[in-house]
């Protein structure tokens, strides 16, 4: 038999085959939705200092809201288009451990995603840091804004989320977060079951990208919908890195204190119940009725991780 050498080919490094081009895609995967996802918040800095606007600056309508939606969207979907052919793009820790939970990824995966996850979102905060740094600062110049102080928590919330100032304890921002991720996680496994409704035409990553949107502008307010742990963990270390201080790590605001553990645990918790849900509330139900549809997956897999070629 004719080595790689023989034929011309050059042997395929074995990272990419194995655990570590997996990580990598998850890392990666982050990466993306952190530099689209806080990047579309920090333009809003941007628009106030270069005159592209005559808006005050920060969120000033249900417009704004709009496009942080839709932005936070988008980046889901480019993510889940970019590195979903190698891991399904989990790009979430609530998604891997339910992933595990329905016995899609072995648990001894679990921990090393998560870091994946986290690293990657803490590299597209940097980013975007480094991209909006002088609009940041140009908006703390004008309010006269200390970094780290309690008023800083506009600019910080760039990078990471906090609660409404409505609540007096951490009770109702568990609550919203549990609920927020619950429903992203139970609609990931809806719009991706070959028993289900499976979404058909390499569309399956725009319909995540919408499941986000809808959590956003339903569930959004309360607690800046994180409802992903990296998303908000990753971030939320850069920022306290970066000044922040306490308002980004451990998370100081006006009535809650120790904030970071909400947009860590809530999520995992609303994730988890969701697989559990899902599985026995509808897939079930759907395995006792129907074979999967003809050119679906294997069970146990997303539509958008098969990537078999034809040969």
């Amino acid at each position: 038999m004719a080595t790689a050498s023989e034929t011309g080919r050059r042997p395929t490094p074995s990272w990419r085959t194995g655990v570590i081009g997996e990580l990598w895609a998850e890392f990666f995967g982050c990466f993306i939705l952190i530099s689209f996802g806080d990047g579309v918040v920090a333009m809003l800095w941007g628009l106030f200092g270069s005159g592209r606007t005559t808006s005050a600056g920060g969120l000033q309508s249900g417009g704004d809201w709009l496009l942080i939606g839709w932005g936070w969207a988008l980046a889901v979907t480019f993510a889940v288009y970019t590195v979903g052919g190698i891991t399904g793009a989990h790009i979430n820790p609530a998604v891997t451990f339910g992933a595990a939970i329905r016995k899609q990824l072995p648990w001894n995966k679990v921990p090393s995603y998560w870091a994946a996850q986290v690293l990657g979102a803490f590299v597209g905060a940097a980013l975007v840091f480094a991209v909006y740094n002088n609009a940041i600062n140009n908006y703390d110049q004008v309010h006269h804004i200390v970094k780290g102080t309690l008023n800083s928590v506009s600019t910080y919330s760039t990078f990471a989320t906090f609660p409404a100032n409505y609540f007096s304890n951490v009770w109702g921002p568990l609550a919203d977060q549990i609920v927020g991720t619950f429903f992203l996680v139970l609609f990931v496994w809806a719009v991706s079951d070959e028993f289900n409704l499976p979404v058909g035409s390499n569309l399956a990553p725009f319909m995540v990208g919408m499941i986000v949107l809808a959590v956003g502008i339903s569930f959004g307010a309360n607690a800046g919908y994180a409802i992903n742990p990296a998303r908000d963990f990753g971030p939320r270390i850069f920022a306290w890195i970066a000044g922040w201080g306490k308002v980004a790590f451990p998370g100081d605001y006006l009535h809650i204190k120790d904030y970071f553990w909400i947009p860590i645990v809530g999520p995992l918790v609303g994730g988890g119940l969701a697989s559990v849900v899902y599985d026995r509330g509808i897939r079930d139900i759907l395995k006792a009725r129907f074979e999967p549809k003809p050119g679906s997956q294997a069970e146990g897999e997303t539509v958008w991780q098969d990537r078999e070629s034809a040969d």
